[in-house]
């Protein structure tokens, strides 16, 4: 039985509300989050205000304790699923109103490979974060990279695997982003067990995602350079 069984989520004021939603995001309370993301919309909140003051900051402490091994996968996929039923809410809002979006992201393991989880880990904590995600599952040729990236557009493409066989072909599809001339058109992160920073350098990738914590630390770094590059500014940040 949780605390917020007998707690009056309508008796708490909006800044109460929303470090309770922090809490909630944490405990992996779907329906709490469902019910809190509504009265906050009640209240007046946008849509955007929600997603990044509620939501997305509390799967930011999420993520940090998850990086710091105070949690793990399955209180993560918990705290993961109750983002996804905030997030139902608000997806279609947040489109009406043309809210700014954080970014979009094409994922996926690379041919030959079938493992899901850490994949999946970074796709929903990605979406946490506030990023729209396209997730395509595993076992992917260098055709539906290409396919996804058409479709969808992304900012971020990202590829992962779990064996050393099927590492190199991360290279295949890199090679292949820059034969046809679209690789700079696209921040690339790879990761995956046997990975390391020297073979995501090596074979021209922008990062080396140790796992998923640590891959939106990286996304949210890129996408803000990205845009400062974009914007004509100088980023003064030190890598």
């Amino acid at each position: 039985m949780s605390e917020t069984d007998d707690l009056d989520l309508r008796s708490l004021d909006d800044d109460e509300l929303a470090l309770q939603m922090h809490d909630d995001l944490y405990d992996g309370l779907k329906d709490e989050i469902e019910e809190s993301v509504n009265i906050l919309l009640e209240r007046g909140w946008t849509p955007y205000d929600v997603l990044t003051k509620a939501l997305v900051e509390g799967m930011r402490i999420v993520g940090i304790d998850f990086r710091d091994g105070i949690l793990f996968v399955p209180e993560v996929l918990l705290a993961a699923n109750a983002m996804k039923a905030g997030m139902k809410i608000l997806r279609p809002l947040l489109a009406e109103t043309g809210a700014p979006s954080v970014g979009k992201m094409v994922v996926g393991t690379v041919k030959g490979d079938i493992h899901d989880i850490g994949k999946n880990l970074v796709a929903m904590m990605m979406e946490g974060a506030g990023f729209e995600v396209i997730n395509i599952g595993i076992n992917n040729p260098v055709e539906n990279y290409l396919e996804a990236i058409e479709e969808h557009k992304p900012d971020i493409l990202g590829m992962s695997a779990l064996l050393t066989t099927t590492m190199p072909y991360m290279k295949v599809v890199i090679d292949t982003l820059k034969a046809k001339g679209i690789r700079d058109d696209f921040i690339v992160l790879v990761g995956g067990a046997p990975l390391n920073e020297a073979f995501a350098e090596a074979i021209g990738a922008d990062a080396y995602c140790r796992d998923a914590a640590v891959t939106v630390e990286i996304a949210q770094d890129l996408m803000q350079r990205k845009h400062n590059i974009r914007g004509g500014g100088t980023d003064s940040s030190a890598a």
